[in-house]
């Protein structure tokens, strides 16, 4: 499979397939975080009291520390809140494509929902904290977002799984842990101890193999398909049509190869604000989860 290819493949499995989720899903509890909680204003702002930040909530492990899999928030009461989350993709050998010039970043996205004032996940691979510190710097030290984990290579977890290649059952906790390890190195410090699968794909074995990575796994339930699409009206109107109360949409922060989720997304939060949603991390919707 040629580079571009794998790059296609991973992009589209990030938003396209249909994952595992025979995984049980367990209570809210709270855990510390791989990366301290402490949070501070985005950059260029004036600086301000410290601020700690309570742990993130997290799903007790199954049985012999099974991983738990959280996918959509089971909203009471009509609550109307959804969480928008974007995955900054880069895998562990397109360092050579971005020494060329292709952007694997999108910093108008961020600053879009800066200015929309979305609060959101980015779920972001160590590879691509490792090209862009200083953007991974900026998005974990503003209070609008949290980081979590993409793994630090972006290969897959379970296969097949659209052409990537495939982690060893052995070293996928240690995966985890060099994706937390470049997010500190990077000075992100709003880092929480979720991890998405790169494309979205796992089995028992893997949600076995990763528990001593102490994270609590993140899927969605609502597809942008924005994954190479061109037409931003075509992303909006298949998220607009997904979302329900509760719902955990998955995007893409990836310019090159999502080059039109900021256009999307100048258009569905306005649309789903006058639907009365809010915009909240995973984190929240996590915490109010049953």
């Amino acid at each position: 499979m040629s580079v571009f290819a794998l790059l296609g493949a991973a992009l589209v499995g990030c938003g396209g397939g249909t994952a595992d989720t025979s995984a049980r899903v367990g209570a809210s509890a709270s855990a510390s975080p791989p990366v301290s909680p402490a949070a501070s204003a985005s950059a260029g702002a004036a600086p301000g009291p410290a601020t700690v930040r309570k742990a993130p909530p997290t799903m007790a492990p199954g049985p012999g520390g099974v991983t738990p899999v959280y996918t959509r928030r089971t909203s009471q009461g009509g609550d109307k809140v959804v969480a928008l989350t974007f995955d900054a993709d880069m895998t562990a050998d397109q360092g050579p494509r971005a020494a060329s010039g292709e952007r694997f970043d999108n910093p108008g996205l961020i600053e879009t929902l800066r200015r929309l004032k979305v609060d959101s996940t980015v779920f972001m691979t160590g590879r691509w904290a490792e090209e862009y510190p200083n953007q991974a710097r900026s998005i974990g030290t503003d209070p609008r977002f949290e980081i979590a984990n993409h793994s630090y290579s972006h290969y897959a977890f379970a296969s097949p799984c659209y052409g990537l290649p495939t982690v060893e059952k052995r070293d996928m906790a240690a995966d985890v842990r060099r994706a937390f390890d470049a997010f500190r190195k990077a000075g992100a410090r709003n880092v929480v101890p979720y991890f998405r699968f790169p494309g979205g794909c796992y089995d028992d074995e893997a949600l076995r193999a990763l528990g001593p990575a102490k994270v609590t796994a993140v899927q969605w339930d609502v597809v942008s398909g924005d994954a190479f699409a061109k037409d931003a009206d075509a992303v909006a109107e298949q998220v607009l049509a997904g979302v329900r109360p509760g719902s955990l949409v998955v995007m893409h922060c990836t310019r090159s190869a999502a080059p039109v989720t900021e256009q999307a997304i100048r258009r569905i939060v306005p649309e789903l604000r006058a639907r009365g949603y809010r915009f909240v991390k995973v984190s929240d919707l996590m915490a109010a989860t049953p």
